[in-house]
């Protein structure tokens, strides 16, 4: 398999990852990364001697726009966007994904993430759990792996996975951070994907933050480890009683501290934050416990 790791460069380097897989049948990319830095993407296609009109095919490990958002360019120049069916609805019509986002980002929209528009239905191809795409001599399994989202898939192609968001955010070697904005935060279900990617036993993972992880195994281990020490900060200052603003503020706290432990370079923190934004996290974390857990809450209250 022919695999290369485009950097989006959004904002700065080594943040959101497209991937170029090349097949005889012509280019597949997996995530497109928001719109915002579709010129970055096109670019680096071209590097390889490819342009938009050459990718035919799309896959989206799931609809935010750090992953789909630059989807419709492509689906304009005739590719097919291949997605979970949870998620092909909010392609052909993004005004839910939209709004949802604007209440959090507000006026750093367009910033951010660049022009959304819907994509022809026509164009959207949805993939079901263990659903097969034969391309160019390369087979393309969508794995769905719940957690993170409801309409989350990862990839597999020959003895790697090209995982999304669900196996955290690990910029080229450093710590594991866990994604969990709102809404669609499950621990349960993180936990089950975990399970699931241990038993297909990957060589390397490929996550859209960012770059090749070799040590599959041993990064799955400290992923499942990281889902229950984050998930467990939260809860344990919930059933405290300590405000929500606190609690956000201790998390950050918490996750800087991360940093420093890590002897992570200024440089990279400031990629770690744009790849995932620190003070969503415990929002996701809070909702999670008051959506699933609150019969917990309330006996400690």
């Amino acid at each position: 398999m022919k695999l290369h790791i485009l950097d989006l460069n959004f904002f700065v380097p080594k943040v959101i990852g497209s991937y170029l897989i090349e097949t005889d049948d012509g280019p597949v990319i997996v995530d497109t990364g928001p719109e915002s830095t579709f010129e970055n993407l096109k670019h680096s296609l071209s590097e390889f001697g490819y342009s938009v009109e050459d990718v035919r095919t799309v896959l989206v490990t799931h609809i935010h726009l750090d992953h789909s958002g630059a989807a419709w360019r492509f689906a304009e120049k005739g590719s097919k966007i291949h997605v979970h069916p949870n998620g092909a609805k909010h392609l052909i019509d993004p005004t839910k994904l939209v709004n949802s986002a604007e209440r959090i980002f507000k006026d750093k929209m367009k910033e951010l993430w660049g022009e959304i528009r819907a994509i022809d239905e026509s164009q959207v191809i949805t993939l079901e759990d263990r659903d097969v795409l034969k391309l160019g001599g390369l087979k393309f399994e969508a794995l769905e792996t719940f957690g993170h989202a409801s309409h989350h898939h990862s990839y597999i192609v020959e003895d790697v996975v090209f995982s999304g968001d669900v196996t955290g955010i690990c910029i080229e070697g450093g710590p594991i951070i866990l994604p969990t904005p709102p809404p669609d935060i499950n621990i349960e279900q993180w936990l089950e994907s975990i399970e699931k990617l241990r038993k297909i036993s990957p060589s390397k993972l490929y996550p859209g933050h960012f770059g090749e992880i070799q040590k599959a195994e041993e990064h799955l281990d400290l992923l499942e480890y990281t889902v229950f020490e984050m998930t467990e900060f939260v809860g344990t200052r919930l059933k405290k009683g300590i405000e929500e603003n606190e609690i956000i503020s201790e998390y950050l706290e918490m996750a800087n501290k991360v940093m420093d432990e890590n002897n992570v370079s200024e440089d990279r923190v400031k990629a770690y934050d744009f790849a995932d934004f620190f003070w969503m996290n415990s929002l996701g974390l809070i909702r999670y416990w008051k959506k699933f857990r609150s019969s917990e809450l309330a006996e400690t209250q």
